[in-house]
């Protein structure tokens, strides 16, 4: 089996792509850029490659880097797919002309309506559902069942939530721009800076750690990072995991808020047949599993089975809200946060 090649994306390789380029001159081989760096994506790539015979080629960077690359290799880029996490990332990549639309059969039938753009430019292939975490000791689950009950006065300086600036938090608030139009949102906004148990820092994990320690009593956070404490080989990070319970938002509305981990087709690819494949293999039964339990992320595909915590927690809504909406409405929710005061 050909070996999967590689590269890391350092700050001053933006201006040519020339390193991966010179990998580029075999017929079947594709060319991958991404912004998932977990172990098991090396498994995926394997996979596909024993799988059609078609080598992949991997350069790795975070969603702005790499968009940027793209931006400035133009017609010229050797890449042929982007993969990256959060409809936010993935319309910032379609708002810079990054993405070709893609016709497919296999993904119409394999994806729900809600996990693909609505003209083919990109695709959700795995799901994060952003949960409340509470301390059972002292918040009720039945008194806190939605989104919407994070701005409730009931629980003023009881909230941990990270900065306006992540990328996570002005999805959802995207989720609310569509589901309630911006004035509501931004009451809730406002309502949910007042109940701030402090300034907004650190990442989803630590918001988890905060509602342990007792720092405050409810958080907000992607549920493969509580997932992740409970499989810790570090006692610790068990301990935290059972001393908070997740809450699985709007469960008798919408359901809970959905992001996705997607990719999509470049424009201009040099393998366009090829890259067509790889979306269609992430789909498959085989690479779901693999594409989505490395991170302990629900398969996108709700056929295929997951196991561990995930499994334990049987079906739940989720929003079907298009993830499409989650990119549309990013600017309006950074404003939002911005006249809220959500720092």
């Amino acid at each position: 089996m050909p070996l999967n090649r590689r590269l890391a994306l350092p700050l001053a390789a933006l201006v040519t792509g020339s390193a991966m380029a010179s990998q580029a001159a075999a017929a079947e081989e594709l060319n991958v850029y991404s912004a998932r760096h977990y172990d098991s994506d090396e498994a995926l790539y394997a996979a596909f490659t024993e799988q059609t015979g078609i080598e992949v080629n991997v350069l790795e960077g975070d969603s702005d880097q790499l968009i940027q690359r793209l931006k400035l290799e133009g017609e010229a880029s050797p890449a042929d797919v982007m993969i990256t996490v959060d409809a936010g990332r993935l319309w910032r990549g379609e708002q810079e002309d990054i993405f070709a639309s893609v016709e497919s059969e296999v993904l119409n039938e394999r994806l729900p309506d809600y996990m693909r753009h609505p003209e083919g430019k990109w695709f959700g292939f795995s799901q994060r559902v952003r949960a409340i975490f509470i301390d059972p000791s002292e918040v009720d689950a039945s008194e806190i069942t939605s989104y919407e009950d994070l701005a409730d006065p009931q629980f003023e300086g009881q909230v941990c939530i990270r900065s306006s600036n992540n990328i996570y938090n002005q999805s959802l608030l995207a989720s609310l721009v569509a589901h309630h139009g911006e004035e509501e949102a931004e009451a809730w906004a406002e309502g949910v800076v007042d109940n701030f148990a402090r300034d907004p820092e650190g990442g989803d994990t630590d918001q988890i750690r905060g509602v342990a320690s007792g720092e405050c009593n409810i958080a907000l956070a992607n549920h493969y990072y509580y997932v992740r404490l409970v499989n810790s080989d570090n006692e610790a990070d068990r301990e935290v995991a059972e001393n908070v319970e997740i809450v699985f938002p709007n469960q008798e509305g919408r359901g809970a808020h959905v992001n996705v981990g997607g990719a999509g087709v470049v424009k201009g690819a040099p393998n366009e047949e090829n890259a067509v494949h790889f979306l269609e293999f992430l789909a498959s039964d085989e690479a779901q599993a693999l594409f989505a339990t490395g991170n302990y992320e629900f398969p996108a595909v709700e056929s295929v089975e997951t196991d561990g915590v995930i499994a334990s927690w049987g079906d739940f809504k989720k929003d079907d809200l298009n993830v499409s909406e989650l990119g549309k409405n990013n600017p309006e929710a950074v404003r939002i946060f911005d006249r809220a005061g959500w720092r």
